[in-house]
């Protein structure tokens, strides 16, 4: 009989991979969310700043999940190093655009993990990822709508401060 204790890992070497390649991209999106923060209340656009805030700290909350799932299946967790995080924007709709993109982007990601998780039969990570999916149709959901404020509004004259104003406005009921 196997020594189970000496076992390091119940997750396969390219879960592990692909989970702190994850972390990394989580990370990127809660720096460059934060980024944008910045930038909006450089702006004037206080609710967008709070809206870019708290994606931050949504972001770094999804980050942790994934981190401790690594380290609580028996991998090794690999905080990320994030770098070419902008510091300035070109417009106020560029970065609304640029969120969603972000989002598609991490949806693709996840999307990829579990097609991995299925190949390599890992269900447990795959049961695990399923909530992360679940969580970006809310993402990409949001970012549309917030962007199509955009084009109901305008940003001309008083515009913008409308379209902050009404950003908070903008929710999913997953229904």
């Amino acid at each position: 009989m196997k020594d189970l204790l000496k076992l390091k890992s119940s997750l396969s070497e390219e879960i592990e991979n692909i989970l702190n390649a994850q972390v990394k991209v989580e990370a990127h999106s809660s720096a460059l969310y934060l980024a944008m923060s910045s930038w909006c209340d450089d702006q004037g656009l206080d609710n967008s700043s709070k809206f870019f805030a708290r994606q931050a700290e949504e972001e770094r909350e999804h980050m942790l999940k994934l981190f401790n799932y690594i380290n609580n299946r028996g991998g090794r967790a690999i905080s990320p190093e994030i770098t070419n995080i902008p510091v300035d924007f070109e417009s106020f709709r560029g970065v609304f655009e640029q969120t969603l993109e972000q989002e598609m982007f991490v949806t693709e990601q996840f999307n990829n993990i579990a097609d991995t998780c299925m190949k390599l039969k890992d269900y447990v990570t795959f049961n695990f990822v399923q909530w992360f999916l679940e969580e970006q149709v809310e993402e990409e959901y949001v970012a549309r709508r917030i962007l199509e404020l955009f084009d109901v509004i305008g940003e001309e004259g008083t515009g913008r401060w409308e379209i902050d104003k009404h950003l908070v406005k903008v929710t999913f009921d997953g229904e």
